[in-house]
């Protein structure tokens, strides 16, 4: 039986400040280490991600990326960086505050060898009211077919691992 990708999103606010959470999990038919190669080799996201159609910078704690993603440009800062594990930034439209989103990819091994991907973003800022049902619809469906992708080449393509 096939396993399919999810999709989970809630909306809270807290005073001035509105938050949206979006997260899609996806179980591949791969190793970890096989995943985190596709996803870590941003060169290649033109040929096979519908969504972040771009990616180029320093994959490294610390290191700022430069991304093009559902019609948007961001120069995210890579926070967390573990190999196989998890990669995460935080990127802001415009200055801090006003659209801000951390950006989450989190692979958890299966006892099966297999890799349940978790892709999620925290969304926080002034904007994220006005944004909210975009983000519900365009930017969830986005991560969707991104994971769909991903897996697809994951389960198909001859990807070294190293």
């Amino acid at each position: 039986m096939a396993r399919r990708t999810f999709a989970v999103s809630h909306a809270k606010y807290n005073h001035d400040m509105a938050s949206k959470s979006i997260t899609t999990e996806v179980h591949i038919e791969a190793t970890p280490e096989r995943v985190w190669h596709i996803l870590t080799d941003l060169d290649r996201y033109p040929e096979w991600n519908p969504f972040i159609t771009q990616a180029s910078g320093q994959l490294a704690e610390g290191g700022r990326l430069s991304i093009q993603a559902g019609g948007m440009a961001f120069k995210p800062v890579v926070r967390v960086y573990r190999p196989s594990q998890e990669l995460q930034w935080l990127g802001s439209l415009w200055f801090r505050g006003l659209f801000d989103g951390a950006h989450r990819f989190e692979l958890v091994p299966q006892s099966d060898g297999t890799t349940l991907l978790r892709h999620s973003e925290d969304f926080s800022g002034l904007l994220v009211g006005l944004l909210a049902s975009k983000l519900d619809r365009d930017t969830r469906a986005g991560f969707v077919a991104m994971n769909e992708a991903l897996k697809a080449r994951a389960e198909t393509m001859d990807v070294p691992t190293e």
